[in-house]
């Protein structure tokens, strides 16, 4: 996979947040051939992940920061995404963020923290590309898979059995703002459609009997 000069560091992400690796989760890198089918699609691309979740759930969805750290020019934050129709968690994240490289108007609707970022920098047609540099299989602590746990007021996945739960997908991206390497990211994409399905769990078919 090609990486761009300037790649984040899944680790050193984590621990702005975290400050012991075990308690997030266990990472490994994989390839897209390795995704689950609902992961491929939400994680494998160039582009904005709020975009991608409103394309794929077919709706509008809003940011809940968990918490921030703001030292000068670097602004980190822990996130979830959710849709705004059920508050259904579709997506948790860490973003580090060099403001210098943004707007002051930008930079003040960020720090904010009433909207996606994804969606800021769109409408403020910020000059900005998104590079996908790693994807993830993730085997989860206990407080990250806590996040996923409201998935909104849908029957079926209430009715599957979290404990069953083993392994989460994401990917570490960068997005570069008029040229500079401006946002570091990791994604993670909710299990839901994995639950719902029965499907890739702990790297399996649950129905498949394999």
């Amino acid at each position: 996979m090609n990486r761009p000069e300037t790649s984040p560091d899944i680790h050193s992400l984590i621990s702005l947040f975290y400050q012991h690796q075990e308690v997030f989760g266990k990472t490994t890198e994989v390839l897209p051939a390795e995704l689950p089918t609902y992961a491929n699609y939400l994680l494998n691309h160039q582009g904005h992940m709020t975009e991608t979740m409103e394309r794929f759930h077919r709706g509008p969805v809003t940011v809940a920061v968990l918490d921030r750290n703001h030292e000068g020019e670097s602004y980190q934050r822990k996130i979830l995404l959710a849709r705004k129709e059920d508050k259904g968690v579709v997506q948790f994240g860490i973003v580090r963020l060099y403001l210098k490289y943004l707007p002051e108007d930008v930079q003040t609707k960020i720090l904010a923290e009433e909207r996606p970022l994804g969606r800021i920098l769109i409408e403020n047609e910020v000059l900005r590309k998104v590079e996908l540099t790693s994807l993830w299989k993730i085997e989860p602590g206990d407080e990250l898979l806590s996040h996923f746990q409201n998935c909104g007021d849908r029957k079926e996945a209430k009715e599957k059995s979290w404990n069953e739960l083993t392994t989460l997908y994401g990917r570490t991206a960068m997005i570069y703002c008029n040229g500079e390497p401006a946002i570091e990211l990791l994604e993670i994409a909710s299990p839901y459609y994995q639950i719902l399905a029965g499907k890739d769990i702990g790297g399996q078919n649950k129905n498949s009997g394999k």
